[in-house]
């Protein structure tokens, strides 16, 4: 078996060095270009927050209001607002990185404005944030009737309109909250009229705002991930990582 000396190998180790440091600074460079040229052509662009190469060639990520995501190239002279897919591993690039930005802790949510429903050893863990007139939602209630041992987290946001704030309200100021939200969600039982305090209903409309969720379902795993929309598949997918 052939062995490099300690000259050729300190060579080649000096080579893939040097070729780091020199596409780092190339990132550099194009990130400072890109950044001059969108500022100055286009100066309603939000201010830009992040620039990053994609794994696409010549392609480089820019991130604005914190979770917005557009495209360019190395000198900021074409800006694209679109989708990016790897066809090879069949994955939408552009969503896992929104997936990724949006996250929120688990333990950043304010659980006391939320009500519990447990199934089983309520082991796993989910947080939904929900409308009760939104009818996605009950289509996930109904899904996750499927799940056991697991914790479900319910907020209530009322988006749309004076009838889900009056619906918010009742659910929430019931004695069982849990027990009046499954009987209108799931069987159309209107929930008795009821008064209490509802500051929390308040708070996660505020919390909602804050981290930009902007529609109903939205839920959030163990892990942080946010799943948009009444995607089961993902939400069981997720959960079952967590056994």
């Amino acid at each position: 078996m052939s062995r490099l000396s300690p000259l050729a190998s300190w060579y080649g180790r000096t080579l893939v060095l040097a070729s780091l440091l020199g596409a780092s600074t190339l990132a550099t460079a194009n990130e400072a270009t890109i950044r001059k040229n969108l500022t100055e052509r286009l100066p309603n662009l939000p201010k830009i927050e992040e620039v990053r190469p994609t794994p696409m060639r010549g392609l480089f990520e820019i991130r604005i209001n914190e979770s917005d995501i557009l495209y360019t190239d190395a000198e900021g002279n074409y800006l694209i607002q679109g989708t990016l897919i790897d066809t090879r591993a069949r994955t939408n690039l552009t969503e896992q990185r929104i997936e990724q930005l949006t996250a929120i802790a688990f333990s950043d949510l304010p659980l006391k404005d939320a009500f519990t429903t447990v199934r089983g050893n309520g082991q796993r863990k989910i947080a939904v944030f929900s409308d009760p007139n939104c009818g996605f939602c009950k289509r996930l209630e109904r899904d996750l009737l499927k799940l056991n041992d697991v914790t479900v987290y319910t907020f209530l946001v009322a988006m749309l309109g004076p009838d889900s704030q009056v619906k918010s309200r009742n659910i929430w100021c019931a004695q069982d909250k849990a027990a009046a939200y499954n009987d209108w969600m799931l069987k159309g039982v209107n929930p008795a009229s009821a008064t209490c305090d509802t500051a929390a209903l308040s708070r996660n409309l505020e919390f909602a705002n804050k981290h930009r969720i902007t529609g109903t379902p939205t839920s959030f795993l163990a892990d942080g991930t946010r799943i948009v929309g009444a995607d089961f598949q993902r939400i069981e997918q997720g959960l079952a990582a967590t056994r």
